[in-house]
């Protein structure tokens, strides 16, 4: 792609660096700003300055958050009794979509994943272990990607956590195999929370 302007260039590369952003997409939000007044373009370059310097994460979840807790764990109104085991923030916000959940959530950051070098250790797992050793919780769900990676991740969760005795299940799999949660529509997602199933019914015996 051929630019007239070294800014303009520059501009675009930077927007094409987003995950799922091209040349042609990014050249034409770059050239959408450029048409913005000097104060809508400074909110935008604002909002994405103070996101990166105030964001926090929740100290017990890992969601992200504004607070210390979040929005979720700290509201009276949720089973905190219930996890749902995520990936990371967009899978909560899908699940939260449906209206089907009313318990609160345990972000991992990620899924086990040998090929690219993310091992238990760099995900939030022990953590979790620690939340469900602490008492007062009656069932973990885990609600990941049908992906090898999340198939790996469901069993080593699962290896850790069922000396403590409690429920463990997974989502119903009316979840193509290789669908990611944030892309599956709402009904189904909550269709296959609502569906759950213990996980021990889908080991091989």
């Amino acid at each position: 792609m051929n630019f007239s302007s070294k800014l303009l260039e520059n501009a675009v590369n930077e927007f094409a660096a987003l995950p799922g952003i091209g040349q042609k997409t990014a050249l034409r939000l770059v050239l959408h700003l450029l048409n913005q007044p000097q104060v809508e373009i400074e909110k935008f370059s604002n909002a994405l300055t103070v996101l990166k310097r105030d964001i926090r994460y929740c100290t017990v979840c890992c969601n992200i958050s504004d607070d210390q807790l979040c929005r979720i764990c700290s509201s009276v109104k949720r089973d905190k009794s219930l996890i749902c085991v995520v990936e990371d923030t967009r899978d909560v916000m899908a699940i939260e979509n449906t209206g089907q959940y009313q318990g609160v959530y345990h972000v991992l950051g990620g899924l086990i994943s040998p090929m690219d070098g993310i091992g238990p250790s760099d995900l939030n797992i022990e953590s979790l272990v620690d939340r469900v050793k602490e008492g007062g919780i009656s069932e973990v769900i885990l609600a990941l990607s049908a992906t090898m990676e999340g198939d790996t991740t469901i069993f080593y969760l699962y290896k850790k956590l069922k000396e403590t005795g409690i429920q463990i299940s997974t989502i119903a799999r009316g979840i193509a195999f290789g669908g990611e949660l944030e892309y599956v529509d709402e009904i189904t997602l909550g269709k296959s929370i609502a569906t759950r199933v213990p996980y021990e019914n889908s080991l091989v015996r």
